[in-house]
C-alpha cells in the first residue's frame, strides 16, 4: 500500500493507493498548527488512512506528502510553510524512523499537477502535457510532461502568479503591480474587497451581478488575471491542456464563463491568437478531487520522477 498525504492549512486529506495505482482508501483531518503538531498530523493521517482500508503501518510500503511551501528538491526539507506556522522542517527526518519507510516532499501544487496528470490517465485521456494552474490564496502551476514533473533551471517552472500583466494594476505583495496573483488570488480579491463576509469571493459575485460597480471590477479583474495565467501558460510550454484547481474553482461555471469570455475577447483581434482555442484547452479539476494526495502517493513511490533534463528529452 503507498500513501499520498495532501497537507493543507485546515486539513489534510490522504489516500492509500494500491499495487495497480487504484485509490482504495481516503480520510480527512484537521492539520496542527507549527511543526510538531504538523507531524502529529501527519502521522495519524497515515495510520487513519490505512485503518480505513482494513491495514496497519505495517502494510505502508511509502510515504509522499505534497506540503505548501519551497521545498528543496530531492530533499524531505520545506522552508516558508506559513501557513502551517513552520519556517523550516526536515519532513522525512522527522518521519522516516518513525513509520520506518521510504519518505518524500513534493510542493502541494506540484504534488497536485502530478495528480491530475494521473487522473487524465486513468481515465484513458493522458495528454503529451498538462499545467496545473491552482487558483487559492495565490497562484502558481505546475507542469507535467508526459507524467514527469518540469521544474525548469530552478524550480521556478510554474510560477506565474508574479508575472506582472497590467503595470497599472494592483500593487501585490511582492512589490510589483498587476500581477497575476494581484488581479486572481483569492487573498489579495478579499482584501481589496474588504468586507466581512465567509465567503468573500462569493460575496463579490453576488454583489457583482447586482450591480455592485467596485464587485463587477475585481470580478472582471479576476477573469483577466485568470486569463492571462492560461495564455502564459500555453504560450510559453504549448500544453496540451491546463486544468484550474484551488479553493476559487468553487465559484464554478460563473467564473469559467467569465474566463472564457476574457480569453474570446482578447483573442478577437489575432488571428494566431484564436488558432490556440485558448477557451478550449481549459477545464476545472473536479469538485472534492484527490488530485494532491494521489500526486503525492507517486511521489511517495517513486512513480513521478522530476528531473527537468528528463522532463524536455520524453517532450
Amino acid at each position: 500500500m503507498k500513501v499520498g498525504l495532501d497537507v493543507g492549512g485546515t486539513k489534510t486529506d490522504a489516500v492509500a493507493l494500491d499495487d495497480s495505482g487504484t485509490i482504495v482508501g481516503r480520510v480527512r483531518l484537521p492539520t496542527g498548527w507549527g511543526p510538531d503538531a504538523v507531524t502529529r498530523t501527519i502521522l495519524d493521517a497515515v495510520g487513519a488512512v490505512a485503518a480505513d482500508v482494513g491495514a496497519d503501518l505495517g502494510d505502508v510500503r511509502s510515504v509522499g506528502i505534497g506540503i505548501p511551501g519551497q521545498v528543496e528538491p530531492g530533499s524531505g526539507r520545506v522552508v516558508h510553510a506559513v501557513n502551517l506556522g513552520v519556517e523550516r522542517l526536515d519532513v522525512t527526518a522527522a518521519l522516516a524512523p518513525r513509520l520506518g519507510v521510504p519518505v518524500r516532499l513534493e510542493n502541494d501544487v506540484k504534488a497536485a499537477a502530478l495528480g491530475a496528470y494521473a487522473l487524465h490517465a486513468a481515465d484513458g485521456r493522458a495528454p503529451d502535457s498538462m499545467a496545473y494552474l491552482n487558483l487559492g490564496t495565490g497562484i502558481a502551476a505546475g507542469i507535467v510532461s508526459r507524467g514527469l514533473l518540469w521544474r525548469g533551471a530552478r524550480g521556478a517552472a510554474g510560477e506565474v502568479g508574479h508575472i506582472s500583466v497590467d503595470p497599472n494594476g494592483p500593487l501585490c505583495r511582492c512589490g510589483q503591480r498587476g500581477c497575476i496573483e494581484a488581479l486572481a488570488g483569492g487573498g489579495a480579491i478579499a482584501e481589496r474587497w474588504a468586507r466581512r463576509g465567509a465567503l468573500p469571493l462569493r460575496d463579490v459575485f453576488d454583489a457583482a451581478d447586482a450591480g455592485d460597480a467596485s464587485a463587477r471590477q475585481l470580478r472582471a479583474g479576476l477573469a483577466r488575471g485568470v486569463a492571462a495565467a492560461i495564455r502564459v501558460l500555453i504560450l510559453t510550454a504549448d500544453v496540451d491542456i491546463v486544468v484550474l484547481g484551488g479553493g476559487v474553482t468553487a465559484l464554478g461555471e460563473p467564473l469559467m464563463a467569465d474566463v472564457a469570455a476574457e480569453l474570446t475577447a482578447s483573442a478577437e483581434a489575432s488571428p494566431f491568437m484564436r488558432s490556440l482555442r485558448l477557451g478550449e484547452r481549459a477545464e476545472f479539476l473536479p469538485p472534492g478531487s484527490p488530485a494532491a494526495a494521489l500526486g503525492a502517493a507517486l511521489v511517495g513511490a517513486g512513480e513521478a520522477e522530476h528531473d527537468t533534463e528528463e522532463a524536455l528529452a520524453h517532450g
